[in-house]
């Protein structure tokens, strides 16, 4: 009901038609607006959570974390390495014997600095007299002096008696 009860307000409120509902009713087909009407996107019986992909526990980054140890502990690289200081040899890598080289990345053998950096091909690994550095895991500025700045790596190739 109407909170005015003024004697210039006579008009009745829906009352006498059944609410707002019957005065719709009357002026719209109210069953085929039910059917057309759109009822909003269709209810999915999985949750949020199901819907998405599997993660891994451990996603692969990539890298040779596990399988390298400091230059530092490595007192032949002291003497070779003239121009590091021990931090920076602390924070060189040097890949462990029989660790696997990826396929494509840039590595850089200290034993062999004059050969210069280079990309590995698949199925390739460090032997043991060998120092292999791994560009992804070195800090730019200590690579650029290791390697030297701007010199682009060459592709290894397999020697021709190994085939």
């Amino acid at each position: 009901m109407s909170d005015d009860h003024s004697p210039g307000d006579g008009r009745q409120p829906y009352s006498d038609r059944g609410g707002p509902q019957a005065r719709h009713a009357e002026t719209h087909d109210v069953r085929r607006e039910q059917l057309t009407n759109p009822t909003g996107p269709p209810e999915v019986d999985e949750s949020f959570d199901e819907q998405l992909p599997a993660a891994s526990a451990t996603p692969e980054i990539g890298g040779h974390a596990d399988e390298s140890r400091p230059a530092a502990d490595d007192k032949e690289l002291h003497r070779q390495m003239q121009n590091l200081d021990g931090a920076d040899l602390a924070r060189l890598a040097v890949l462990e014997p029989g660790a696997a080289l990826e396929q494509g990345g840039t590595y850089v053998d200290l034993n062999d600095l004059k050969r210069g950096p280079f990309k590995a091909i698949g199925g390739q690994t460090a032997d043991s007299d060998q120092r292999y550095v791994a560009k992804r895991d070195t800090d730019y500025e200590i690579w650029n002096r290791v390697v030297g700045q701007g010199r682009e790596p060459d592709v290894e190739r397999p020697d021709e008696s190994d085939a």
